[in-house]
């Protein structure tokens, strides 16, 4: 049994993969609900050595599959080819069948960028989701996408260009938008620090730093994300520096991204610095209310567009996120998806207290200390009843009310499970928790009284709360 295992085993790591094999795995294990969701957009492309490239039609679909479902993909392609180790992603806006897959890599890297097959061709490619006419405008970044621009009508106009912003402020789009702009014409280059740092050592370790040099400092336009990441590594930044000069001395143009100025850069060698100096420096600032705002709504636009997702969020929950996360672009798109997708499967709209569950640690709120207790005691002092009145199985009106109201601001004011709640008032069962919900919802519609004594009370339990806090 054993041996014959083994063969088949070994038949598996020879051939190679059969996508409909993979498809009809992914069925079995994540169900045809997950999979006519999401699974079914992916378009399997090509397979290397010990890796595989797939295609998706918008980058949400990309992010959603990997934070969820890649691990498991993964491990069922593993088990017909176990070399293969990681998985890469290709953003195709249109869906492309199944028996032209193969032609993917030819129509998506066009014949006027160079490349050393199979090692640099899967990290030159261009979301196309990144343009110009979709990057968000506002004060903060309006100099940096107005240079940006210049250079696609003049290069070498402002060369070389720096970038620099925070984490998830744009920068990484408007690289995108230059290489999408000038490839038609030009020979790009677009390329993370941390992969020309991979792509040296690997040409130096093959002994091919020969093609190494060629192939960068023959390019036309050269952008390089997070140049931050060359830091400490002296004999890259000994490279990069007379690449950077042969490249400035033909008049290619060159684009550089960070996350702090020149000046700022630690461990980077000055004459590199220098040289980045003498170029345009451009800050891209923290984003505004007015630019998250703006960015928001043409997500949510996005997002209904590719995804047919009835993101119908209501003004109050964008002003929210828009108010509380403030510090970057990513987190606030994070945000975003995070409220759609709990839409998605819940079929409905999450409410203010809800998007604050669902984003807590996204938002720099003080923790809430509300606890059942603390609401029976006020509900007790406000109706004029002890505690023990309210948790005892008597039904007189003046007992039932108060209790219900209790059980209400419980669920509405803490987190508290409906069981945890019925058995901190004497062990009711939950059915009867959801029953008082229910009620007072009804009466604050029909009774206005009421409902004005229900949210003193709810002010006055928050107000004490944070006092104490």
């Amino acid at each position: 049994m054993k041996n014959i295992f083994k063969e088949q085993n070994l038949k598996h790591q020879d051939k190679k993969l059969e996508w409909k094999d993979i498809q009809s795995e992914m069925k079995k294990k994540f169900g045809l609900d997950i999979y006519d969701s999401w699974l079914k957009k992916i378009v399997f492309v090509d397979e290397f050595n010990n890796y595989i490239l797939i295609s998706v039609p918008t980058r949400f679909i990309r992010d959603w599959i990997t934070s969820r479902y890649l691990d498991q993909i993964l491990s069922i392609i593993q088990i017909y080819k176990k070399e293969i180790n990681r998985i890469e992603f290709s953003i195709k806006e249109k869906i492309v069948d199944q028996n032209d897959s193969k032609n993917i890599l030819n129509n998506d890297v066009e014949k006027n960028i160079s490349f050393i097959k199979d090692s640099f061709l899967q990290y030159n490619r261009f979301d196309q989701n990144k343009n110009f006419e979709n990057f968000v405008i506002g004060s903060s970044n309006k100099l940096a996408f107005e240079a940006s621009k210049k250079v696609t009508q003049d290069l070498s106009y402002y060369n070389p260009l720096y970038l620099y912003g925070g984490v998830g402020m744009g920068k990484t789009h408007l690289l995108n938008a230059i290489g999408l702009n000038l490839k038609e014409k030009n020979r790009v280059m677009f390329i993370s620090a941390e992969r020309f740092m991979y792509h040296f050592v690997k040409s130096i370790k093959s002994n091919e730093m020969v093609k190494f040099k060629d192939y960068f400092r023959n390019t036309d336009v050269l952008l390089i994300d997070d140049i931050q990441f060359m830091n400490g590594k002296e004999a890259m930044q000994e490279e990069f520096f007379h690449t950077f000069n042969a490249l400035i001395d033909k008049r290619s143009q060159i684009i550089v991204s960070a996350d702090r100025p020149p000046n700022k850069l630690t461990r980077i060698q000055e004459r590199i610095k220098s040289r980045f100096s003498g170029g345009l420096v451009i800050d891209i600032q923290n984003t505004d209310f007015d630019l998250r705002y703006k960015i928001i709504n043409s997500k949510i636009h996005e997002l209904k567009l590719f995804n047919s997702i009835q993101a119908n969020i209501s003004e109050e929950i964008k002003k929210f996120i828009c108010s509380e996360i403030r510090t970057s672009i990513r987190e606030l798109v994070g945000a975003l998806n995070r409220i759609i997708s709990f839409s998605r499967i819940y079929n409905k709209v999450p409410s203010l207290p809800e998007t604050k569950t669902i984003l807590k640690d996204l938002l720099n709120l003080p923790e809430n200390k509300v606890t059942i207790d603390v609401i029976q005691k006020s509900v007790c002092e406000f109706f004029k009843i002890s505690k023990n009145e309210m948790l005892s199985s008597r039904r007189s009106r003046y007992l039932v009310r108060p209790r219900q109201t209790a059980i209400y601001l419980s669920k509405i004011l803490t987190s508290k499970s409906l069981p945890e709640i019925g058995r901190a008032f004497s062990n009711r069962d939950h059915t009867t928790v959801i029953h008082s919900v229910k009620t007072i919802e009804k009466l604050r519609e029909e009774d206005k009284e009421l409902n004005f004594n229900i949210d003193n009370l709810k002010s006055k339990i928050l107000y004490n709360n944070q006092n104490e806090i």
